[in-house]
């Protein structure tokens, strides 16, 4: 079975031959409103704290503990909002950042405002306790269990814990997939619970209607996001498009497609190169998402997945029976056409991380306005879509060049197949005018970072490199 299609449909219905110049003005315009955002919020709590009587509070050391409290009490608040809507999956947001560098600014922003978060209550705490060290102890049990919404807050402090711990790189090692997905669904309750106390009393919140008003329009707006983009839209798209398996083929080295149908797809808006999060309906199966990328252009017809046994309940998928239902959360990701500057493209991809890459190749190639693709496709074992990739390449504008062989070095991306030339040489080797192109890579994370950096020092300027790893 193949999924290769003689007409590739835009979903945006945008002529496929011209490069998305103003869309990615467009996106450039929503990332630099997204940052002035979070610093004019930022500045401006700030500017609250400083003239509501906070840097006048810093003379004595019981209120000047206090006012400290305040201060890291609302930027640590601004930016569990930041980060919630980070996570919300905001179209506008997905579109301009891409998921990979939304990951990087959520953790940087989650463990930002969990260190403020910490800072808070052991400044309040202490301050409270007129700057003894040795009494706040029993003034943090005093303010937990007398104070409004404070036995809430300690509920959302311990989820928040919860899930700051489990993300840390050697905690996530030990992990499932699917346990920590689940865990770190309870950052919402953790914040959910950890805001109130502040709604209701909070100094820096109550001390003026504009101010109250303005922290109640933000609370609302992280809710908003999540209630739409998280809940209600994913079931409605499930509803709507009435997605089941088909078939499931096996692709040789422990990966199989799932091939999949419903209702309405050419509105589904999902592009070549994207992923959505799958659930599928056998036994528990609806409560394991899983990201998967579409291993072929979408036609408004049908989908495929790609997807290989990792073990973290992907060995499940063999076998799935035609006629089983799934739950989908989507389309995600700014791997796609729409991220290109030009007409010249290279495509660079490992192991199961080509399959992104297939979809594209498959969408540029059929492009008739004629762009000019080439894929870089390393692999150890048996290539996969070896023969869908030969016929794209015999009846497209597509050019294949095969990265055969077990990694030569731990410091190379490359493989033992390719020659002793160092990696940026042997880039340039293969794909002269790199520096000219449009590179997009996908792969294990440690090894996109090599490439990364060998793109980079082969001369291609870093916007015009675009990345999606599926480590976690």
């Amino acid at each position: 079975m193949t999924a290769l299609a003689e007409r590739t449909v835009r979903p945006d219905g945008a002529a496929p031959g011209r490069a998305p110049v103003p869309t990615a003005a467009r996106d450039r315009l929503v990332r630099t409103a997204a940052r002035t955002f979070v610093v004019a919020a930022l500045i401006l709590v700030t500017l609250s704290w400083a003239t509501g009587g906070g840097l006048a509070d810093l003379g004595d050391r019981a209120s000047g503990l206090t006012s400290l409290g305040r201060l890291t009490g609302v930027v640590a608040s601004l930016l569990m909002l930041v980060q919630v809507l980070l996570m919300a999956r905001v179209p506008l947001l997905e579109q301009a950042f891409g998921q990979d560098r939304l990951a990087v600014m959520h953790g940087l922003v989650g463990f930002t405002s969990f260190t403020g978060m910490l800072a808070h209550i052991g400044l309040i705490t202490w301050g409270y306790a007129a700057g003894d060290l040795a009494a706040t102890p029993g003034e943090l049990w005093d303010l937990t269990v007398t104070y409004p919404g404070m036995l809430l807050a300690a509920a959302g402090t311990a989820c928040l814990v919860l899930v700051t711990v489990t993300s840390l790189r050697a905690a996530r090692a030990r992990m499932r997939y699917e346990s920590w997905h689940l865990l770190h669904l309870y950052a919402y309750l953790g914040v959910g619970l950890a805001l109130p106390h502040q709604l209701w009393t909070g100094q820096e919140f109550l001390a003026s209607p504009a101010r109250t008003v303005f922290w109640w329009a933000l609370w609302a707006l992280a809710a908003g996001s999540v209630l739409v983009w998280r809940v209600g839209v994913p079931v409605w798209r499930t509803l709507h498009h009435r997605l089941v398996v088909t078939s499931v083929v096996p692709e040789g080295d422990g990966c199989v497609s799932v091939y999949l149908a419903g209702a309405h797809l050419g509105e589904l808006g999902v592009r070549a190169g994207q992923f959505l999060t799958w659930r599928f309906l056998t036994g528990t199966g609806w409560m394991r998402a899983h990201p998967f990328s579409l291993s072929a252009a979408p036609d408004g017809r049908s989908l495929r997945i790609t997807v290989k046994d990792l073990g973290d309940g992907t060995a499940a998928l063999p076998g799935l029976r035609p006629g089983t239902r799934v739950l989908i959360e989507g389309p995600y990701g700014r791997l796609t056409a729409r991220a290109r500057t030009g007409d010249r493209i290279a495509l660079i991809g490992a192991g199961v991380g080509i399959t992104p890459l297939r979809a594209l190749a498959e969408e540029l190639g059929g492009d008739p306005a004629g762009v000019d693709v080439v894929v870089l496709h390393r692999f150890s074992g048996p290539p996969l879509f070896a023969r869908e990739f030969g016929a794209l390449a015999r009846g497209r504008r597509v050019g294949l060049i095969p990265l055969p062989g077990r990694r030569r070095a731990p410091d190379s991306w490359l493989g033992t197949g390719v020659g002793p030339a160092d990696d940026v040489a042997a880039l340039r080797s293969r794909v002269p005018d790199i520096a000219e192109r449009d590179v997009y890579l996908c792969g294990p994370t440690p090894w996109t970072d090599l490439v990364h950096r060998s793109i980079l020092a082969a001369g291609t300027p870093a916007d015009r490199v675009h990345v999606e790893t599926f480590g976690w």
